[in-house]
């Protein structure tokens, strides 16, 4: 009895298409986001700060929260760290500290207090 080998494509992994259906799909902006975890899963709260440039103790609601494993959250860190170098290839680097995103305003800081 012969060993018969399979033809190149039939070993080879193939790769599924996916295909979204968004149609059900909620939306909210969120300019807050916290993340946690367990030894099983991560843990992201999104929320919206209506007052983020203010000083001392506040309370941000809770609006949205996803839970996953830890895979998809790397193939996640993955998608939002090539969407940011795409984004800042384009437009230039997202400047996290506020106060000096304020400064490359035009008008400096006063434009936010306005």
């Amino acid at each position: 009895m012969s060993e018969q080998t399979p033809p190149p494509d039939q070993g080879a992994q193939q790769q599924s298409e996916i295909v979204l259906n968004d149609k059900s799909a909620n939306s909210a902006y969120s300019n807050f986001a916290r993340v946690t975890a367990t030894p099983e899963e991560v843990i992201v709260d999104f929320g919206l700060n209506p007052n983020p440039f203010m000083q001392g103790k506040q309370e941000v609601v809770v609006t949205q929260r996803l839970i996953m494993n830890f895979y998809t959250a790397k193939r996640l860190l993955s998608a939002l760290g090539m969407t940011l170098q795409r984004h800042e290839a384009t437009f230039g680097s997202v400047e996290l500290d506020v106060r000096r995103r304020a400064q490359l305003l035009p008008g400096g800081a006063a434009a936010i207090r306005q």
